[in-house]
């Protein structure tokens, strides 16, 4: 099956015992059995769930993997693949990251004596001068968050395979619409499904794909141990969600791509940062690594830190909130949101200044966009 079809199939049959179209709710946190060891493939919600098994199959089948398991947020997500590492152990990410992600490998993972070192995230050689005799995985975002750089994926997993570490890409500013981790030779693929996968700002979740049976069987073991899990409903709605995923995606890079072209021409903004733009350094990787350049756009305009303040609270279309991905379009300010939890010099080292501000482009009419950033920045 094609994407779409897969996005409002796959792992959605009508309910065998009413013929109900939609995956039921099942909302449940026990299962009858009919004697020690007989039961029908459910004993405990937080070990399994009807509905969640849907949408874990559902996910898998988009991003071409095995194995999919559902957490109830994309961090939930992140320290299940963290629980693969052991104390002692050493990791390499590239350094263009969601200030979450740092969060935890700094504040949680450190405490453990897990260690993380930092590389250009388009750099392929700087990945593995990285490792070490401990190495045993490497981060991945592509395209980063938020200054939207690229990495080559299939580069950096031959390298990685070679020395026989796991590669995790966090594929959500992508969508599997347009980027597949697992083709190109990643090991785990995570997503937050809060962002486009459920695409509507309703709910919080995250998930993991893998094709490694023994690696699933290690995170499922983490899952249930753990028990980070999404509830019913909230799988039921990541599910509704998914079955637009491929429109939604498709208008959101239409609008992006008019936005990025607006700005890049406006004279009050600096830089912008899209991979479709044909000046974006790792313009070329995007077209042979992703089918599409995704929705989310950033930009630096000219200015002070006072000025971010005026400029936000002009915007009448797009709202002033951290997260992304869904139908209505925000504007982040990364500095003091979502990346306030790395240290200023290191962000400013890495190209994260107090004027960038991050665009996840909706599907609203790109006029009304396109006209709100235009009052905005004047």
């Amino acid at each position: 099956m094609k994407f779409a079809t897969k996005a409002i199939h796959a792992g959605q049959e009508p309910d065998p015992s009413t013929g109900a179209i939609m995956t039921p709710i099942f909302q449940t946190s026990t299962y009858a059995q009919a004697g020690m060891g007989e039961h029908k493939g459910y004993e405990y919600a937080r070990t399994g769930n009807p509905t969640r098994t849907a949408l874990e199959a559902c996910i898998a089948s988009l991003e071409s993997g095995e194995h999919g398991l559902a957490f109830a947020s994309g961090m939930a997500a992140e320290h299940a693949v963290l629980s693969l590492l052991s104390a002692g152990d050493h990791m390499i990410s590239c350094d263009d990251l969601y200030g979450g992600t740092y969060r935890i490998f700094e504040r949680v993972m450190s405490r453990y004596n897990v260690q993380t070192s930092y590389v250009t995230a388009g750099s392929v050689a700087e990945y593995e001068r990285a490792i070490r005799p401990n190495t045993k995985l490497i981060w991945l975002e592509t395209p980063t968050n938020p200054l939207l750089r690229l990495v080559d994926i299939q580069a950096v997993a031959e390298i990685a395979h070679r020395h026989n570490l796991l590669v995790v890409v966090d594929n959500t500013f992508s969508s599997p619409y347009f980027q597949q981790p697992l083709n190109l030779g990643a090991d785990i693929v995570l997503h937050s499904t809060t962002k486009y996968i459920n695409g509507h700002s309703d709910v919080v979740g995250g998930v993991l794909v893998t094709n490694n049976a023994e690696v699933y069987q290690s995170l499922k073991f983490y899952q249930n141990a753990a028990g980070a899990v999404p509830g019913p409903f909230d799988a039921w709605l990541t599910l509704r969600g998914i079955k637009t995923l491929a429109v939604r995606m498709r208008q959101h890079e239409e609008n992006a791509r008019a936005v990025a072209g607006y700005l890049a021409e406006h004279p009050r903004v600096e830089k912008v940062y899209y991979p479709g733009l044909a000046s974006h350094p790792d313009h070329e990787l995007a077209k042979r690594q992703m089918s599409g350049f995704g929705g989310m756009v950033s930009f630096q305009f000219r200015g002070q830190m006072e000025d971010v303040d005026r400029v936000v609270r002009r915007f009448n279309v797009f709202a002033f909130a951290e997260s992304l991905g869904g139908v209505e379009s925000l504007v982040c300010h990364p500095a003091t949101m979502t990346h306030g939890s790395i240290p200023r010099e290191i962000r400013e080292a890495r190209g994260l200044n107090d004027t960038l501000l991050r665009l996840s482009i909706g599907i609203e009419d790109v006029m009304d966009l396109l006209a709100d950033l235009d009052q905005a920045l004047a």
